[in-house]
């Protein structure tokens, strides 16, 4: 498939995917979740996820996930619904790990609960001081018999606390940095293991765990003993262009409601789009959003058809997507005035939703240092 074109079969998938989602998760969303709290796992919004087959597209039977699937569907629910994009970008990024590298034994309990959404599933890398430099890790795997316990924190993980499996890398070599991690399946009910929530400029549902002398054995582990950090980067590496496509998403929701306003808003004797420089800010604003889209696009099909460079590709998309989302929204904003920042307006939404994906799964900054090594490889 060209890297900038669409089948017409994938096209109407995604406007079969947006009338899903406007009929079936804004209700789901817009209600909440059933304890009330802004911030907290929506349980019958991710069983819808499970129920109507799209994280059946996530965690497919019968071979790997294409990264083409998850940008198509993270793209098109995010223009609708960013609250079922969210739920389902986490299922994916806490179980892709056991989906993976787990064994078959792992496999069969957990994947087919979470593809269903009866299970919710957590992704456990960072932590108060291991945030962009994964390999600090300090959460420690001490040996115990033929096991480890784990002792620490972990901070900023979405779906904490509420989670029902979380993917956890510990650190099981001292002094070893990417190459002493581990990466563990640990279901919430491990004894030792406790949460709390964090309130976060956007109500994700996101916390921090304890982990007080938590057991794990053998069979416990993802891949193999200190290979975990490998763990994290195969997931991250599918997952960035993701990202990415959820943030043009967002920006195409931004344009599209810019260009309706500015259509339909009149000002100084004419609608705003005759105004030269609002017509060039929207050229602007549609021009970035579809180079981010066909570059995000363009490393999701490197990745399936196994092109080198994956971590080159995967950090430019998500780059290029989340500072151009960013630029969008803020440029809609300004672009409708006091209105767009009234609580409820849809704008109002998407310029909290924003910020985040320019920091989780790498920030900026390392999005940057990465294509910099890569350009040297």
């Amino acid at each position: 498939m060209p890297a900038f074109a669409l089948e017409p079969e994938q096209l109407r998938w995604c406007e079969e995917l947006r009338t899903l989602a406007a009929e079936r998760l804004v209700p789901l969303a817009e209600k909440g979740s059933p304890s009330g709290s802004p911030g907290r796992v929506n349980r019958p919004l991710v069983a819808a996820l499970g129920e109507s087959g799209l994280l059946a597209h996530v965690f497919p039977q019968e071979r790997p996930v294409r990264a083409l699937d998850l940008c198509l569907l993270r793209e098109s629910l995010a223009q609708v619904c960013t609250e079922a994009e969210t739920a389902l970008a986490l299922q994916g990024l806490g179980a892709h790990p056991v989906a993976a590298a787990g064994s078959p034994e792992q496999r069969a309990r957990w994947i087919p609960e979470v593809r269903a959404g009866r299970a919710v599933a957590a992704f456990a890398l960072s932590e108060p001081g291991a945030g962009s430099d994964a390999a600090a890790l300090a959460l420690a795997a001490e040996p115990d018999g033929g096991g480890w316990r784990l002792s620490g924190e972990k901070c900023w993980i979405s779906n904490a606390p509420e989670a029902d499996l979380y993917t956890v890398f510990a650190r099981t070599s001292a002094d070893a940095g990417a190459r002493g991690v581990t990466a563990f399946l640990v279901p919430a009910d491990r004894p030792g293991l406790s949460g709390e929530h964090l309130d976060m400029l956007s109500p994700h549902p996101i916390g921090s765990l304890a982990f007080d002398g938590v057991p794990v054995t053998r069979d416990d582990v993802l891949g193999e003993p200190d290979g975990g950090f490998r763990v994290a980067m195969g997931t991250l590496n599918l997952f960035r262009p993701s990202v990415g496509a959820f943030a043009v998403g967002m920006a195409q929701a931004a344009l599209d409601a810019a260009l309706a306003h500015a259509a339909r808003r009149t000002a100084f004797g004419g609608p705003l789009k005759d105004l030269q420089s609002v017509s060039h800010q929207l050229a602007e604003m549609a021009v970035r959003t579809e180079s981010a889209r066909l570059l995000v696009y363009a490393a999701a099909a490197a990745y399936d058809s196994g092109a080198p460079g994956i971590a080159k590709r995967s950090a430019m998309a998500k780059l290029l997507a989340t500072e151009t989302a960013q630029f969008v929204v803020d440029a809609a904003v300004q672009l409708h005035g006091a209105r767009a920042l009234q609580r409820g307006h849809l704008l109002e939404h998407l310029y909290r939703e924003v910020r985040a994906p320019r920091i989780y799964e790498g920030a900026t900054e390392v999005q940057r240092t990465i294509i910099a090594k890569e350009l040297y490889r």
